[in-house]
């Protein structure tokens, strides 16, 4: 006996008897093939793990943080000293500790991003969603919007935007998160609305049209179910686009440099010549730079680990020839072929 299950091919395992409780008992390759379906990947266990440490990070941070941020340790200013046992991470050239900066900078960073991200999302998903669904003048109007935002440069306008605002010591993440997921929406708008014409003549939706079903309760429960991997995609990529815009505000100094974040951190590394010197500085502004660069691989990894999840074909692209022979696939399958196995009996099974 065999089967195949999506891209899944299973032999009979041979110290079985033919039709002795297959359908109660699993065996030890449906027991493998079944773990393929869970979210086993090694990407998705290291973007997860690498995404929940900076997330307690970002809440624990700024207590654990050794030693006030903005405190001049010593009045021997004018030379950052290198990491040692009193400061893991060295000091800036006014001696503050470049640990404790970079703990209490994770949270404004990681939380701006959140919000930006979650934000994004929302508007993605109202407006790809709506303008899908309902066509017409409503399609016209909300394409027309996402389209603005899409040619508009997005740093510049962020730039416009926050020199309105006013640059106070302790500037609010909240606002900064809104502002950001102004410009972050519209690629996802585009992605969903092109999905929900895909489905807006589906059977399903159709027959829930005919039953009387308003267009919300539609949209909610019928196609948005449908579109939960293409939203969590998009949430993902607009909160590493919310990290790199935050970041790169923070660094040119547009948001309040005495507002601890990463970017803050390399726009005083950047101020000082940190890079420049004979013996480069690099405990001033290598740390924050990993941080963002690790958050957002981070983010990037549960993004393929997803995309692998959901997909069959990536799924098994993404193991290796000796874990395809464990798990009883096929390590090459030629392409407009279906498998086909002889059971112990002779017998072909497709």
């Amino acid at each position: 006996m065999s089967a195949i299950t999506g891209t899944s091919l299973v032999d009979h395992p041979d110290h079985h008897d033919a039709g002795a409780g297959t359908d109660l008992e699993p065996t030890g390759r449906h027991r493998r093939v079944r773990m393929l379906q869970l979210p086993k990947s090694i990407k998705i266990r290291v973007g997860l793990g690498m995404a929940v440490f900076f997330t307690l990070l970002a809440i624990i941070g700024p207590y654990l943080a050794p030693f006030n941020p903005n405190t001049s340790l010593t009045t021997n200013n004018g030379l950052p000293q290198p990491p040692s046992g009193a400061h893991l991470l060295g000091t800036t050239q006014v001696q503050q500790d470049v640990l404790s900066q970079l703990l209490a900078g994770g949270r404004s960073t990681i939380l701006v991003a959140l919000i930006a991200g979650i934000v994004a999302t929302v508007l993605a998903v109202l407006f790809g969603v709506a303008a899908g669904y309902y066509s017409g003048w409503l399609d016209d109007l909300l394409s027309m919007l996402a389209n603005i935002f899409l040619v508009l440069p997005a740093l510049p306008l962020l730039i416009v935007i926050f020199g309105f605002l006013s640059k106070s010591a302790s500037p609010n993440d909240l606002l900064i998160g809104l502002v950001i997921s102004i410009t972050g929406w519209a690629f996802g708008a585009r992605v969903l609305r092109a999905q929900t014409l895909s489905m807006r003549n589906r059977d399903y939706v159709v027959s829930a049209k005919i039953i009387g079903e308003r267009g919300w309760r539609i949209m909610m429960f019928e196609i948005l179910p449908n579109l939960v991997p293409i939203v969590a995609t998009s949430f993902l990529f607009t909160v590493i686009y919310g990290v790199g815009a935050y970041t790169a505000l923070s660094f040119l100094g547009v948001i309040s440099v005495s507002h601890w974040s990463w970017g803050t951190m390399l726009y005083w590394a950047q101020s000082a010549q940190a890079a420049q010197q004979v013996h480069i500085e690099w405990w001033w502004f290598l740390p924050p730079g990993l941080a963002v660069g690790l958050f957002g691989t981070a983010l990037a990894l549960l993004n393929f680990g997803i995309d692998e999840f959901i997909n069959p074909r990536l799924r098994a692209a993404g193991l290796s020839r000796r874990a395809l022979r464990r798990a009883g696939l096929p390590s090459q399958v030629q392409l407009g072929l279906t498998p086909v196995i002889r059971t112990p009996e002779g017998r072909p099974s497709a």
